[in-house]
């Protein structure tokens, strides 16, 4: 990587971490998606969600890139947008994950999903080695859906070897710590109400369509929603049992494939602690900026596409170097 890939400096104006994962949230640019075909999943006991095909048209062998959104999103959330467009000009195929009960999957499925769903991913994984049978897979989540996958690469799963690479993109590793910042800081106020928003409106859809899954309490916080209805949906004994089994900080140590961990130091909902704690293997590479919010890196400096996401540059030149294209 050069230095401008391994060293991000913010936007003169938008230095803080609050305004970098705004602005990075909330304004992704005008992006179009590619044309997209929609597969149904399968994920077991009648649940289905779809995963979005967007077709290469560069190098045939090419790696396929296999993305997951974060909590509250979908596979048309701005930053999947624009990344998705940036691959597909590269000529990558990419393949979009809407996590169960997201997106066009809204109500395909009895429950929402939750951070330690890494058998829902297994099995997205799965479908796309068969869809695309000569080719290799690379992975990339995003906040919630990066612990997800960081669980899956650590917890013992017999992984084909055609996984050549992940990147895990400001992964909650400890999901008790970040419920409890975005549940209880002042300052992250208006992310725990914004994300509440969103759950309740997937919620509703489930609700709507299996009745036995309403929820008859009003949860204010996240901590109160895993409380009340992630922890119970998602058959663990308690919300501390959730957290328990599904932070993947216990997972980084057991990691086989070569996997990419982006964290800046100023995440509001990660606390830096989180991961001076933790252990990771030689297989994991931890790129820790000082700024960039969660999922923010909006950069003083313009990108090769012409704008300011370096994230965006980061996560291409890490694909681009792990395989061809054209």
């Amino acid at each position: 990587m050069t230095d401008f890939q391994t060293t991000f400096s913010p936007a003169l104006f938008i230095k803080g971490p609050l305004l970098q994962t705004i602005v990075g949230s909330q304004f992704p640019g005008r992006y179009s998606m590619p044309t997209a075909h929609y597969h149904k999943l399968d994920l077991g006991l009648g649940d289905q969600t779809y995963v979005l095909e967007i077709e290469s048209r560069g190098n045939a062998s090419s790696p396929v890139v296999l993305m997951a959104h974060g909590m509250g999103g979908c596979s048309h959330s701005g930053y999947m947008k624009r990344i998705t467009s940036k691959l597909h000009q590269r000529g990558f195929p990419v393949l979009l994950l809407n996590q169960r009960g997201s997106g066009a999957s809204l109500g395909m499925s009895r429950r929402l999903w939750n951070g330690g769903d890494s058998e829902d991913l297994h099995q997205a994984v799965q479908f796309a080695l068969q869809l695309y049978p000569d080719r290799d897979l690379l992975i990339v989540g995003f906040s919630l859906s990066a612990n997800i996958l960081l669980k899956y690469l650590g917890e013992g799963r017999d992984i084909s070897s055609r996984l050549q690479g992940a990147f895990a993109v400001n992964p909650p590793v400890d999901l008790r710590s970040a419920s409890h910042i975005l549940s209880h800081s002042p300052s992250c106020c208006i992310f725990n109400q914004y994300y509440m928003k969103l759950l309740k409106r997937q919620l509703t859809a489930v609700e709507e369509c299996f009745p036995n899954s309403i929820l008859n309490k009003n949860p204010r916080t996240i901590w109160e929603f895993d409380v009340l209805y992630t922890a119970p949906a998602g058959g663990f004994q308690d919300v501390e049992d959730y957290y328990s089994k599904s932070s993947s900080g216990q997972y980084l140590q057991s990691i086989k494939i070569p996997t990419l961990l982006l964290c800046s130091e100023d995440d509001p909902f990660i606390p830096p602690d989180d991961f001076k704690k933790l252990k990771m293997s030689q297989a994991v590479s931890f790129l820790n900026p000082a700024y960039g919010g969660h999922m923010g890196y909006i950069s003083k400096e313009k990108t090769s596409f012409g704008d300011r996401r370096w994230l965006d540059e980061v996560l291409m030149n890490w694909v681009e170097d792990r395989g061809p294209y054209s």
